[in-house]
């Protein structure tokens, strides 16, 4: 098998697994955050990894195609993360791997422990123009994917930096470059990161005897695999048994198989991956408005500790966004229904909280709440 040690060597070259990375310091079983488009955004993240403490997170995916095209800074605002997130992995997705392969050196320059392709995505408007779960359908395309991603990881781990990427802009190269500075030292030095991927058992079926293989040949340092189909979505059950087949069809090989999909808490997570014979777990929707999911006792509702956390989340998320030029504070909304929700609060109030137009109106009727509640 043929190693691609330098920057100018072609994509699609196979390199060997990358040497020992994060992965293998992460406690058994692994039970990280999932990564959810339109969710897991910087203050999502760090408020997850401060008061839940998952072993591993990811960022919201981005489209290599778009870091490539674009010319505002704007188009990085999902690689925004704090140091306390933590092993913290990049998500992108797309279909071009020179676009891949630009975005991982891009990727490695951020500071990032791990770089992660979106092979899940049920969305038409991924899928449906072949990146995401759309990739199941093109194995090889898939696989030209990977290598391309690892081929910019070695780049980067030989030298390479954005400004060796013709096709990112310099605009977006000054403000990865910036960031950069601000890294502690050793997350700035040059060497190889783990590129892992997340996917699905299917398209229309499962489809793991022949979809799991092909990316095995990759030697992705692990796989997270949501246990529906593409044509599923998010409906019906998680098929956990597909997932454990993965697992089986992974063994002797230095691909860690972690299941994802229907997960409440951690124990839960930790029963799946001792059942099936995984090596970690995902959780995903359950960890909205409940950071506690992670820790071993379970929420108890109403749980009034999340009435600080969710404050703190508002400011942090304007913090982080208020420079932004459509900057507004709906988007918050989504996580404040879920707090909301887990600490009781009646229908009125909770009405009341979404129309939230700021930090400070939410935190007025969370303090109202938490000081008159029945």
């Amino acid at each position: 098998m043929q190693s691609t040690e330098q920057a100018s060597n072609p994509v699609g070259a196979r390199i060997h697994a990358a040497p020992a990375s994060f992965w293998d310091a992460l406690p058994r079983p692994i039970i990280g955050l999932a990564p959810m488009d339109g969710v897991s955004d910087h203050p999502f993240r760090h408020i997850q990894a401060a008061h839940g403490r998952p072993d591993v997170v990811y960022t919201e995916f981005t489209r290599v195609e778009g870091i490539c095209r674009a010319r505002q800074i704007t188009v990085l605002e999902n690689f925004l993360y704090s140091e306390i997130q933590r092993p913290v992995i990049a998500q992108i997705y797309g279909v071009d791997p020179e676009a891949f392969r630009q975005t991982a050196i891009l990727v490695c320059q951020l500071g990032f422990q791990g770089v992660d392709i979106n092979m899940g995505c049920p969305s038409k408007n991924v899928a449906g123009g072949g990146a995401g779960a759309g990739l199941i359908q093109t194995p090889g395309l898939a696989q030209e994917i990977v290598r391309a991603v690892r081929a910019g990881v070695s780049a980067w781990a030989n030298g390479a930096t954005v400004r060796d990427c013709p096709s990112i802009h310099p605009n977006i190269a000054g403000e990865v470059e910036r960031r950069s500075a601000k890294l502690p030292p050793a997350a700035r030095l040059h060497r190889a990161i783990p590129v892992s991927i997340k996917t699905r058992i299917g398209y229309d079926a499962p489809v793991v005897e022949e979809w799991i293989p092909a990316l095995l040949e990759t030697e992705p340092a692990a796989i997270a695999l949501h246990g529906r189909t593409l044509s599923q979505a998010y409906r019906g059950r998680a098929d956990w048994t597909s997932i454990a087949r993965a697992a089986e069809l992974a063994q002797g090989t230095p691909t860690l198989i972690l299941g994802n999909g229907d997960l409440a808490s951690r124990n839960e997570g930790v029963a799946r991956v001792v059942e099936y014979g995984l090596d970690g777990a995902l959780i995903g929707r359950a960890a909205l408005g409940n950071p506690f999911v992670f820790q071993t006792a379970p929420l108890s509702v109403p749980d009034m500790r999340l009435g600080p956390i969710a404050m703190e989340h508002g400011y942090l998320f304007e913090a982080t966004f208020r420079h932004a030029k459509r900057y507004h504070f709906p988007p918050m909304r989504k996580h404040l229904n879920a707090y909301a929700r887990r600490m009781g609060m009646p229908v009125p109030q909770r009405v009341k909280l979404l129309q939230s137009k700021s930090p400070q109106e939410a935190e007025a009727v969370l303090r109202a709440f938490a000081d008159f509640r029945p």
